[in-house]
Parts: structure tokens; C-alpha cells; sequence
């Protein structure tokens, strides 16, 4: 694991950075957050994107190695795991759809009684979904990245609001 991780971040290779540059995407990231879904997996017509988990791990964690050192070295207690898909809790909407997921105390709101005996965070990255809206690999590179990013912003308590107005909703 790259020195500049923390640890609990077990998906984490040495190595080199994505093929997909996350410099050059644009701000409209996300065919279902913006109803850009083309019009053949509208129709239904369209299957998603096959990748093998390996892959799926590889590409998420290349996305991990875009962050940048200083904030990688200021996470804090926060584990990452892959998951097939997200499964609705009780309460929630049955047709829930998520990409990724952070469970956690954001580092803005912890103080001094957080460290007695927490458990990491927890960032989760469904895969399925992510499958489900990607045609082209580098479409998955770029959405996994977008994705792992979305998710490491709100453990530095950055809110959905502000995601978005910065790009990354």
C-alpha cells in the first residue's frame, strides 16, 4: 500500500494512475443524475458494461491513487470496500439507486469524544450500478473515480449541495 494511504484501505496497489485522466472530465459527470442516459438503455434496449470484479477492484483502486497525497495523508479511521449493489433499508424508496456511499462521522464534525472506540468509516462502492450506466470501460474508469471522489469528499464533510455546484454531484 502507497505510504501516503491510510491504513484500512486494503484494495489500495502500488502502481501507476488510471488510463482515464479525471483532470479532463467535464463538471456533467453522471448519466442518471443528469438524464443523460442514452436513448438505447432508455429504451431498454442497452446491457450494461461487463467487467470482472478484479478489474472493477483495479479500477477502483487507480481511482484511490487520485488523491491528492496531502489529503490521502489526512483521512482519518476510514475504510473502503466494493459491493455489488446497494440494497434499500427499510423506509427508503424500494428503487434506490446508489453509486457509492459514505456511513460515517465527516472529520468537520468530530471533536475529542469521537476517538474513544469508533469504528472506521465506512465508504462503499457499488459496482452493478456503475455497470449499469457505463458503455465503454473508460466510462466505468471515469465514473468509479468520480464516484470513490464523491464519497472521500463527504468524509471530509463536504455536503451533496456542494458537490454538485463543484462538479462532482
Amino acid at each position: 500500500m502507497p505510504a501516503n494511504l491510510p491504513p484500512g484501505l486494503p484494495i489500495v496497489p502500488d502502481g501507476d494512475r488510471p488510463s482515464s485522466p479525471l483532470q479532463e472530465r467535464n463538471a456533467v459527470h453522471s448519466p442518471v443524475e443528469h438524464g443523460q442516459i442514452d436513448e438505447a438503455y432508455a429504451a431498454g434496449v442497452a446491457r450494461p458494461f461487463e467487467m470482472s470484479p478484479e478489474d472493477f477492484e483495479e479500477a477502483v483502486s487507480d481511482a484511490l491513487q487520485l488523491i491528492p497525497p496531502k489529503a490521502a495523508s489526512a483521512m482519518d479511521n476510514v475504510a473502503i470496500f466494493i459491493e455489488d449493489d446497494y440494497t434499500p433499508q427499510p423506509g427508503e424508496d424500494p428503487d434506490t439507486v446508489l453509486l457509492g456511499l459514505y456511513e460515517g462521522v465527516p472529520l468537520t464534525e468530530r471533536d475529542s469524544w469521537w476517538e474513544a472506540g469508533s469504528l472506521p468509516d465506512r465508504i462503499t462502492i457499488y459496482r452493478q450500478p456503475i455497470l449499469d450506466i457505463c458503455g465503454t470501460r473508460e466510462e466505468v474508469i471515469d465514473e468509479v473515480a468520480i464516484t470513490v471522489v464523491h464519497e472521500i469528499a463527504h468524509h471530509f464533510g463536504i455536503d451533496d449541495d456542494r458537490l454538485h455546484e463543484l462538479g462532482w454531484g
